[in-house]
């Protein structure tokens, strides 16, 4: 038990270290914070606190679907964001101007720092983020793929994103391409033995 905690609190810090590297990136961010940093910019709060808020709202839509939160779930919701807004106030500007290449290496390291992070949590087994919850959940109401529901749910978040501001760009797609596989790669390293249906786990939020 003490050791999925850890494994599982170590995650979400690494969660939220790596949303501030691919901010900083500025080449796009991952779906759910192009929806965070665009409502962000319109209301004023920090990034961090609207994942929060977003977290919360899309676990009240897991009430007609019949999902249940674990710990795992309600730490997500409150600890990925807490670290993201205090690591990005503990870094400020200093990455302001930051060369390309710089930013690139932000950028991958992000996108593999989220998939390790990813991987920790959902090899805790402290229950799903809620977004993977609302997803999963949906789909199984629904009777539709998870593919389908996932590429729904994230194409919808990441237009009202881009719309409201949200940073869209080469590091997004870059993050859907690649963020599959390396969590399916990094899994066997977090998941005990045993664990296998874990292995076909989406991304921890």
């Amino acid at each position: 038990m003490t050791r999925r905690l850890l494994q599982l609190y170590l995650g979400l810090t690494a969660y939220g270290v790596s949303m501030v590297m691919m901010l900083d990136a500025r080449l796009g961010l991952m779906p759910w914070d192009v929806l965070h940093q665009g409502l962000s910019l319109q209301g004023g709060w920090p990034m961090g606190r609207v994942a929060i808020a977003v977290g919360f709202v899309v676990l009240l839509a897991w009430i007609p679907i019949r999902q249940r939160p674990g710990l795992g779930t309600l730490s997500n919701v409150i600890v990925i964001g807490l670290v993201f807004d205090a690591v990005h106030l503990l870094l400020g500007d200093t990455l302001a101007d930051a060369d390309l290449p710089t930013r690139v290496a932000l950028l991958l390291g992000g996108i593999v720092l989220n998939a390790l992070a990813t991987a920790a949590y959902i090899g805790a087994h402290f229950g799903p983020g809620p977004r993977d919850g609302l997803m999963t959940g949906l789909a199984r109401r629904s009777g539709r793929s998870v593919r389908l529901i996932r590429t729904l749910i994230e194409g919808s978040v990441l237009l009202v994103g881009f719309l409201l501001g949200g940073t869209l760009g080469l590091g997004t797609a870059a993050y859907a391409l690649a963020i599959g596989p390396l969590i399916q790669a990094a899994l066997p390293m977090f998941d005990r033995p045993g664990r296998t249906a874990t292995r076909k786990c989406p991304a921890v939020r």
